[in-house]
């Protein structure tokens, strides 16, 4: 009597693709490392960026007011500069005039013509700058008061009277001019020749 084979049951296997039971193999893990390294250097970034705006929006700033007070300190430095020179022109001028006269208050010197009347004096220095001869008369002086009457001059009344001559350039003569009634003088005005271009000087 021949045996009978009968198929021997297979085992289950402990290798094979599925693993170990058939299970599926699992997924391989993400490492935590590199992803907290790349969130620490985002960060650093971050910082490092606004850092570099931060910089450069201060030294725009600092530059805007560097120039700003660059231009507020220059600004009196070229006020007085025009100042200065203004003073220096009206320096020059006061030289180059042709005539210059100066006028100061004084006492009224009573000479032998002079009436029983009041009078005003006022000295005078006239000095020719100019290149010519300069006429100088009494009657080419007028005196004008504070308020702005004009008072012509009297002539022989006061003994210091400025003279009647002719100037050479370079040349200057003192006296005084006066005026009839008692009055606080202003200015004086001299006009050579009566029809010359007036010349003013305050009273000092």
């Amino acid at each position: 009597m021949s045996q009978q084979q009968y198929p021997q049951p297979q085992q289950p296997g402990w290798g094979g693709p599925q693993g170990a039971w058939g299970a599926p193999p699992q997924p391989p893990k993400k490492s935590k490392g590199k992803i907290f390294g790349f969130g620490c250097l985002g960060v650093i970034a971050l910082f490092i960026l606004i850092g570099i705006i931060g910089a450069a929006t201060g030294s725009g700033d600092s530059k805007t007011d560097t120039k700003a007070d660059s231009t507020k300190s220059s600004a009196p430095t070229a006020s007085a500069s025009k100042k200065n020179d203004s003073d220096s022109s009206k320096h020059a001028e006061a030289k180059k005039a042709p005539v210059k006269i100066t006028a100061k208050k004084t006492a009224f010197a009573k000479s032998i013509l002079a009436d029983g009347s009041s009078y005003t004096s006022v000295a005078i220095t006239i000095a020719n700058h100019s290149g010519k001869k300069l006429s100088v008369n009494p009657l080419y002086f007028a005196i004008t008061d504070t308020h702005g009457t004009k008072h012509t001059a009297e002539l022989g009344v006061d003994d210091k009277q400025i003279d009647t001559v002719d100037l050479a350039p370079g040349e200057n003569i003192s006296g005084t001019v006066t005026g009839k009634g008692v009055f606080a003088p202003k200015y004086v005005t001299f006009t050579e020749n009566i029809i010359g271009d007036p010349i003013r000087a305050d009273v000092s």
